[in-house]
């Protein structure tokens, strides 16, 4: 019975996410890991190791042809077998099906609308928005994803354009917390967690009563905590609003 082999200039990979870039008439790709491409366009991820399965340059992944040296050479103007990885990496096509294009998509579309929740107030009723209502707001202006941009960056870009739309502004709520003596010590850790910062704390009578800034996004769990684990025996009161302004807030 004759041997199966695998010649020396082929590599098999399965289950791999191709990253394809035409150049010099011929196609070039590299083998990457599911998931890894876009945490390595976002900056997510800096490790090259984690994103390329191999460090090889491919005429075709999928049957294991590797591109030769010289049309490296002839297409990138190098050799450099990692160079030309990040290359690719950066400029190339990831070759994915509709349906994972759809959930990559539809998962980054909620992730931004997360993010401007979190970051955002209606300054009518100095409340942060459902997250599902700042979704229809998106949807309402037609908003794209930029699929090479992470979804903080473009929360920013979101929140200027629904200020044209609804009641939207950037803001820290101030909230007066008030804890009583005896889930004071227990609770009061979890409370400055959410904080940023914490302005003052003092006692007043039998409670610590606690005054801070926090994200709209930490209110429900801020309200949770107070309510649930004093079990009602805690207050929590907005004071008022502080707007951030832009260049106040670095999105990572």
């Amino acid at each position: 019975m004759p041997k199966i082999f695998t010649p020396t200039n082929q590599i098999r990979h399965t289950n791999v996410a191709v990253v394809r870039i035409k150049k010099a008439g011929k196609r070039f790709e590299i083998a990457c890991y599911k998931n890894k491409v876009v945490s390595w366009r976002t900056g997510a991820e800096k490790d090259l190791d984690e994103v390329l399965q191999t460090v090889a340059v491919f005429n075709n992944v999928s049957k294991g042809e590797m591109a030769k040296k010289e049309d490296l050479m002839k297409a990138f103007g190098k050799d450099d077998v990692i160079e030309i990885c990040k290359e690719i990496l950066a400029k190339g096509e990831l070759q994915i099906s509709e349906k994972e294009r759809h959930d990559q998509l539809e998962s980054m579309f909620r992730e931004i609308a997360t993010n401007v929740a979190d970051r955002c107030v209606n300054p009518e009723t100095k409340r942060p928005y459902p997250v599902s209502i700042i979704e229809k707001s998106m949807k309402d202006i037609h908003y794209s994803i930029k699929p090479h941009r992470n979804a903080k960056q473009q929360a920013l870009e979101v929140i200027k354009l629904l200020q044209a739309t609804i009641p939207l502004e950037r803001a820290k709520m101030r909230l007066k917390v008030a804890l009583p003596r005896k889930d004071a010590k227990r609770l009061k850790d979890k409370v400055t967690k959410l904080a940023t910062p914490v302005e003052s704390e003092e006692w007043e009578g039998d409670r610590l009563v606690i005054t801070c800034l926090i994200n709209p996004g930490h209110f429900r769990e801020m309200d949770e905590i107070v309510r649930t684990e004093t079990k009602g025996n805690g207050a929590l009161e907005v004071l008022d609003l502080k707007e951030v302004k832009e260049g106040e807030e670095v999105l990572e």
